[in-house]
């Protein structure tokens, strides 16, 4: 069985996304898979945070065999276990994390009056059955 990691695409039109997956030569595009193992964003404004790869299990199945796609074979270079951009990936990821913190940051609490619940009381039936027996 002749094995690839390749790219199936998902999202919607005008949003595409990537599952980077391993799977049989023979299947189509978007079908059966073996494994997933990482995505590839295009949409994220940072380019060096769009990809994000298990590197462990991509080096099990290159080492039992599988072949990358051209596409794939890019990114592993770049974003591999030994990729020439890994510093670059990390600091995209801070900085992209760093700005969807500071724009999503929860509102402020509003400083609200609690009512205190009405001590109760018994009611008139209930103090005449007491003081009856």
């Amino acid at each position: 069985m002749a094995v690839k990691i390749r790219m199936k695409m998902m999202g919607r039109r005008h949003r595409p996304f990537f599952r980077i997956c391993v799977t049989d030569a023979r299947t189509p595009r978007d079908g059966r898979v073996l494994e997933e193992v990482g995505y590839y964003d295009p949409m994220v404004p940072e380019t060096d945070a769009r990809t994000v790869l298990n590197t462990e299990r991509i080096n099990y199945w290159i080492g039992v065999g599988a072949k990358p796609s051209d596409r794939v074979a890019v990114l592993l270079k770049k974003y591999g276990a030994n990729g020439t951009h890994l510093e670059q990936q990390k600091a995209a990821v801070d900085r992209l994390n760093n700005t969807r913190r500071r724009t999503t940051t929860p509102p402020q609490p509003t400083k609200t009056e609690t009512k205190k619940p009405k001590p109760t009381t018994k009611s008139d039936n209930e103090t005449s059955k007491n003081d009856s027996v």
